[in-house]
């Protein structure tokens, strides 16, 4: 009898410890479209993607908002972010640059990691600042599948 009265306050405990309250907000500028597009290593166009941490811009219609920016990271691990800035929407400015190993939104000269996708110049001013909307890159053989 005493075992089913513990029963209940350690399930209450266990449901409580277990329930994660700090949701991840989505970003509110960006619309999360379903795409798949197919990169092949072996034409000149995505050549330096088969060096560590030279990014790739793909505009193709499709894929993504704005387009995709690609790079390989090391070990045949690709990362794959949408092109169109973070944080805020679709507009003439938003469709960023690759500046070296990184991505910069000519809006405001905000800098992305096209390692990480994490904003490099988050300003001190308590607003929200959204990292890039990353896609899955899958690697197989010579060819990158890049899909949402």
């Amino acid at each position: 009898m005493s075992a089913k009265r513990l029963l209940f306050p350690v399930l209450l405990l266990f449901i409580l410890v277990c329930c994660d309250s700090d949701t991840q907000q989505r970003n509110p500028y960006l619309q999360e479209l379903g795409f798949r597009f197919e990169i092949n290593l072996g034409l000149p166009l995505y050549s330096p993607l088969i060096t560590i941490g030279n990014p790739v811009y793909i505009p193709t219609e499709g894929a993504g908002i704005r387009g995709v920016f690609v790079m390989n990271t090391g070990f045949d691990v690709f990362r794959a972010f949408e092109a169109s800035c973070p944080n805020h929407s679709p507009n003439s400015c938003s469709t960023m640059t690759i500046n070296g190993q990184n991505a910069r939104c000519s809006c405001e000269d905000y800098e992305y990691s096209l390692f990480t996708g994490q904003q490099l110049d988050r300003p001190d001013d308590g607003n929200r600042y959204f990292d890039m909307l990353e896609y899955r890159a899958n690697a197989s053989g010579n060819s990158v599948v890049i899909s949402n």
